[in-house]
């Protein structure tokens, strides 16, 4: 199968723009023939560097006030139809799409913004969009705390495809739970930065035994727009390069197909091999020869998390 990783930047917390960014790159990758396409975890709008350039963790701050109150306004409703567009570009194209998105959701009132890795299918449908279980240190800010609704995986092609958000992919049990539903193709997705990619996407392909896409953004200072609030402020503070790509795709065997690129947008087109995946289970498959369920089982709880609840 042919995959894609399009490690390009945002225009930054502009979620309009950024989106029909996303649909051109989209259309690139199926151009080159990819069955699948992955993009950098909240590419749309983008992920919140300004916090920890901005003293973000002031209490009642008129300026972080701001900041959250813009991030909101240019978050993803996806009940508002928001990735429709994108998800006709994916049928159009016949392609499938793992997009990382800051997701204002409906279901929880609307006011807060979740960490959502969303999944479309070939046919344009959105098949799940899974929010992240526990954001990081200064993320914690910004977005709120998720749930297991999203832990699915799905088929594109001869594959069985599951996604995790950042650090989400240093967490052993979300892995276990993807890798249990059959996973061979997993995609982790970053903010962008080659020390997040370089060491981990390799360990998660040989404890997986399968094949692993780290999808990260690149981001510049000279990207930031003019029209953002404390634009001067941000700018002032931000390092030249603000996230350096690091994308990257490993083999079942730990090898690299493609390694880490930085320091440019880039699509990176690869070809992978359902067969290295049966040769490397061969030895060791984490979820049924070399497994003990009469010992060891793992529970997922997949309900949305809600506040109402109606009989």
């Amino acid at each position: 199968m042919n995959i894609a990783i399009a490690q390009i930047s945002p225009i930054w917390l502009d979620r309009e723009k950024t989106l029909e960014k996303v649909k051109d790159y989209t259309t690139q990758a199926a151009q080159q023939g990819a069955s699948l396409v992955c993009f950098s975890e909240t590419l749309v709008p983008g992920y919140p560097f300004w916090v920890e350039i901005t003293d973000g963790a002031r209490f009642n701050d008129p300026k972080q006030k701001e900041l959250y109150a813009h991030y909101l306004r240019e978050g993803v409703c996806i009940t508002d139809g928001d990735l429709d567009d994108l998800c006709q570009t994916a049928k159009d194209n016949n392609i499938a799409i793992y997009v990382g998105v800051a997701e204002k959701a409906m279901d929880r009132g609307g006011h807060s913004i979740y960490c959502t890795l969303v999944y479309i299918d070939q046919q344009g449908e959105i098949k799940s969009s899974h929010r992240k279980l526990m954001p990081t240190y200064e993320e914690r800010m910004v977005w709120s705390i998720g749930d297991g609704n999203g832990l699915v995986t799905h088929k594109v092609e001869e594959f069985t495809v599951g996604g995790l958000n950042c650090w989400e992919n240093w967490m052993p049990l979300p892995r276990a739970a993807l890798y249990a539903q059959g996973e061979n193709l997993h995609v982790s997705v970053w903010p962008g930065n080659v020390r997040n990619t370089e060491y981990l996407t390799r360990h998660i392909a040989v404890e997986s035994r399968s094949y692993v896409i780290s999808a990260s953004s690149y981001l510049r200072r000279e990207d930031i727009p003019e029209h953002i609030p404390y634009r001067e402020e941000i700018y002032k503070n931000a390092s030249e390069v603000m996230c350096n790509g690091g994308s990257c795709i490993a083999a079942p065997d730990g090898t690299w197909v493609v390694e880490p690129v930085a320091n440019q947008e880039k699509l990176i087109v690869a070809d992978i091999d359902l067969n290295k995946v049966y040769e490397e289970r061969h030895n060791f498959d984490p979820s049924s020869h070399y497994s003990r369920p009469d010992v060891l089982q793992l529970t997922i709880n997949r309900e949305r998390q809600s506040v109402l609840k109606e009989k």
